[in-house]
């Protein structure tokens, strides 16, 4: 039976590699996005692999908690399962903290934290009753090492990482994986080019990683 994946965040960057990476071993991926443009050309694309998954796209945002369980609950009666939850949606806005609101700080925090504990909440109840199920979090090392002008990315990115850990322990028993990712500087829309140039004259090598690639098969 081919695995029915959730990938928030899924239209493009470091989710839209995993949905492709999912597509080519023929599981069915549900990508969860804001625009609806983007979800369209991401299914396109995961349809043109080939792979023989039966590939969908829902517009959600995954900080509208009414908006998560409605539709994850929709996509539950369709495919009768969830084998595996991608939370890869999220949102970063450099800035000092003195020039920080409030409100960017809530933002974030909502988009990269709240949201993917919604998410998390909301396939546990199904992935306990099939005994089985994988959710993963994409961190940042930020999370681990931080970095001047990213104090809300950080500490959203660092709570994700307690999040995952504790998660894990509560759910070991039902046969459900919780793990986290932490990428580091990857090239994708949100990291802007002039940034990107940037970073790479802190690299000895001058190079940082150009595309997601993924080798072999995949084992969440």
């Amino acid at each position: 039976m081919n695995r029915v994946c959730l990938v928030f965040g899924g239209s493009r960057g470091i989710g839209g590699a995993i949905s492709k990476a999912f597509a080519r071993e023929g599981d069915n991926v549900i990508i969860l996005a804001k625009n609806p443009t983007r979800i369209d050309a991401a299914v396109q694309k995961l349809k043109d692999l080939g792979g023989g998954g039966n590939h969908s796209g829902v517009v959600c945002n995954i900080s509208d908690e009414a908006a998560v369980e409605t539709r994850l609950a929709q996509i539950n009666e369709k495919y009768g399962r969830i084998d595996i939850l991608v939370n890869s949606a999220g949102m970063n806005k450099d800035g000092l903290l003195l020039r920080t609101s409030k409100k960017e700080v809530m933002e974030l925090m909502q988009s990269n934290l709240v949201g993917p504990m919604i998410s998390s909440r909301v396939v546990l109840k199904q992935m306990i009753k099939q005994k089985q199920g994988c959710i993963i979090n994409i961190g940042s090392i930020v999370g681990f090492k931080g970095n001047i002008g990213q104090t809300s990315y950080g500490a959203s990115k660092a709570g994700l990482l307690g999040f995952t850990r504790c998660l894990a322990k509560e759910v070991a028993s039902r046969g459900i994986r919780v793990n986290l990712i932490a990428p580091g500087f990857i090239r994708t829309d949100m990291t802007g080019g002039a940034q990107f140039l940037q970073m790479e004259h802190h690299i000895p090598m001058g190079r940082l990683v150009m595309q997601m690639r993924w080798q072999g098969q995949l084992y969440f």
